[in-house]
């Protein structure tokens, strides 16, 4: 059936019937051929086909030849139609040269032969067929409409010749890729609907295309359409399509008026209309739903507020690129500042232990090879310092300090809002005894901090904890293994509570606390604080405590607290008061800087003490060796004095004018 509804039938019975001439019928409820071109893609797969049957000998595969009568002729001139025959091959057509329709539909053709000779053919319907290849219709230069729907067809070839093609219908083939289309610029509908088709490509050259048909693919992604400037409606429903990127040359049509997405992944999201339509704006339907300007309005609205949320979370992302890059710079410095620090350690030990005797002369450490490293070590560091050095972050109620540098943020001026919703303090790539040294400075800028965390700060030592009683309350504390091998030793967590016991720590390490873990801390660490306490001298112990404490220290020295059961409740009076008893007091912690500057006050005190002692040696030395000499000398000294006084007053007279002038030059 054709859009002329025109039916032929051939019968082919019995040898006497040949002879009977064909018959034609006119049908006048045959649709139109545009709106069966529009449906074809949503036809079912032709199930059910009757057995190929052989037109003419059984005995071997002949090409039928088709003569109509000179009244058949002249009804029905130009167009001849051949559905559903049951035909294998095409026959020959004698003597219709002038035919410009061609109807071969419901037929088992395998292969387009035998009608090359018609040139002035102008419409070939060849749908639902078991043609594989496209072949035969290059002489066909005149063919307008060719409808190739519902064959086997895996490629689209030979069609170099068919410039002036208006219609191509290849849906429901098995096409993997558009191609060899591109001399078709008076092509104005293509179908290709219901093939294997995942990338839209090769459009370019097709000027006059206005419709084209890609429903029931795997499309996956469209190119080239902003290229077709005359393509109005594009039909997309059921495919693979899942981001709005994977259409984007859409957007660039300024043709377009009718486009369907339904049945994508795209559909499904919230986004979808209004992004397609602010980005299509010269729409007129979207989905075969016509679009109100009131849709228009709404959907300009969405796409700016989903414009500033891509902002944002490009802003975001850029932001968490530059922590990342920033904290890898920072864990970078940190591994090259702690292999500085063995490396010293290393040398020192070196230094320190005695040169090996290599046949009789001494081996020394070369210093051209530790100054190369050191020089290797600083240049590393000073091509990371271009980056960040450090990182201070706010998320949430965290507080998040990475790198030393970091701790310079405890200086500056903290809103009351955000210092009051910090609960969480974590510190990274940091040394502890630098933290150590601003625990203060901490504790007054965030008062309802009650977390720390360690990550990367050399906690090496169980002593350390004790810098941690400094501040004014903590109910979690978390040490990561990581950089921090005070966490290998079996027993820190008990001694953590049981120096820490004043804070009524809730959680270890995200475990929380029982109270078989307090008991055991106490038995196990108890002692520690006894013996500290009792071998310190009174005056140092003073020194360590506040005004309040020292109070309370002075009462108990002179037996006024000495009551039966105070020593032994100490402990748990103090866990109820929130107060730190003073037997753990004597548990504190010196960073190893302040260890260093207290040694080097003691290093100048005995050089001050040493030098004042040489000096009062020496002088009493040059006393005792003067003494001496006055001792030796006096004798002879004493001598010369009387001689030269008896000598002086043996003239009386004259010795009395020399006193006189003496006398008067006084005066004088």
């Amino acid at each position: 059936v054709n859009n002329c509804g025109l039916q032929l039938v051939i019968q082919t019975s019995s040898i006497p019937e040949k002879a009977k001439p064909f018959e034609f019928r006119i049908s006048k409820d045959q649709p139109s051929f545009h709106n069966r071109l529009l449906q074809h893609d949503l036809e079912k797969n032709y199930s059910g086909r009757q057995d190929n049957t052989n037109f003419g000998s059984s005995s071997s595969i002949t090409f039928p030849v088709l003569q109509r009568t000179a009244e058949e002729k002249i009804l029905n001139s130009d167009r001849l139609t051949l559905e559903r025959q049951k035909l294998t091959v095409c026959p020959i057509i004698d003597g219709e040269d002038h035919l410009r329709l061609l109807n071969f539909q419901h037929n088992f053709i395998t292969r387009i032969q035998n009608i090359s000779n018609l040139h002035h053919l102008v419409f070939l319907d060849l749908y639902d067929n078991q043609i594989e290849e496209i072949s035969g219709v290059s002489t066909l230069r005149s063919l307008r409409v060719l409808l190739l729907g519902k064959n086997r067809i895996k490629k689209i070839s030979n069609l170099e010749n068919l410039k002036n093609l208006d219609v191509l219908d290849l849906h429901g083939n098995q096409i993997t890729k558009i191609e060899n289309i591109g001399h078709l610029s008076e092509l104005r509908v293509l179908n290709l609907a219901r093939n294997l088709l995942t990338v839209v490509e090769n459009l370019n050259g097709l000027d006059s295309l206005t419709e084209l048909n890609l429903r029931h693919n795997q499309v996956s992604a469209v190119k080239d359409v902003d290229t077709l400037p005359c393509l109005q409606r594009l039909f997309l429903s059921f495919n693979n399509i899942s981001s709005f990127e994977d259409i984007l040359c859409l957007a660039d049509s300024s043709s377009l008026s009718d486009i369907t997405l339904d049945g994508n992944p795209i559909a499904q999201e919230t986004w979808y209309k209004h992004t397609v339509l602010h980005h299509m704006m010269q729409l007129r339907q979207l989905d075969m739903k016509r679009i109100t300007e009131e849709e228009r309005r709404m959907a300009s609205i969405a796409a700016r507020k989903e414009e500033e949320r891509k902002r944002e979370s490009h802003k975001q992302t850029l932001l968490k690129e530059k922590k990342r890059l920033t904290i890898g710079n920072i864990a970078r410095q940190w591994e090259i500042q702690q292999n500085r620090i063995a490396l010293e350690a290393s040398l020192n030990k070196d230094k320190d232990s005695e040169p090996c005797q290599i046949n009789g002369s001494a081996a020394y450490v070369f210093p051209e090879e530790s100054r190369s490293l050191d020089t290797i070590l600083s240049s590393a560091v000073q091509g990371l310092s271009v980056l960040e050095s450090h990182l201070v972050e706010v998320e949430g109620d965290t507080l998040g300090l990475y790198g030393a540098g970091a701790l310079e943020c405890l200086d500056r001026n903290w809103s009351v809002q955000t210092a009051g919703i910090i609960v969480t303090v974590s510190f990274m790539f940091i040394e502890f005894d630098e933290i150590v040294q601003v625990l203060a400075k901490l504790k007054a800028k965030f008062p309802n901090c009650v977390h720390l965390k360690f990550k990367e700060t050399n906690l090496v030592a169980l002593q350390q904890f004790n810098a941690l009683a400094e501040m004014h309350r903590m109910e979690q504390l978390t040490v990561d293994p990581q950089g921090n091998p005070v966490v290998n030793f079996t027993l820190w967590k008990s001694y953590v509570l049981f120096r820490l016991n004043h804070f009524n720590l809730q959680k270890i390490n995200g475990v929380k606390v029982t109270e078989n873990d307090i008991v055991k801390a106490e038995r196990l660490f108890g002692i520690l604080a006894y013996v500290a306490s009792s071998e310190l001298p009174h005056y140092r112990m003073l020194s360590l405590f506040g005004e309040s404490r020292r109070k309370q220290f002075h009462y108990l020295l002179e037996g006024k607290g000495k009551k039966s059961g105070v020593g032994s409740e100490e402990s748990s009076d103090n866990r109820r008061s929130g107060g730190e008893s003073t037997a753990r007091a004597m548990l504190n912690y010196v960073t190893k800087d302040f260890h260093m500057e207290k040694l080097e006050e003691i290093k100048e005190r005995k050089t001050f003490c040493q030098t004042y002692v040489e000096n009062l040696v020496k002088e009493a030395a040059d006393i005792n060796m003067k003494n001496e000499s006055l001792q030796k000398l006096w004798p002879q000294m004493f001598i010369e004095l009387v001689r030269d006084a008896v000598i002086e007053i043996r003239n009386k007279n004259s010795y009395m004018k020399l006193c006189l002038q003496r006398i008067t030059e006084q005066k004088q």
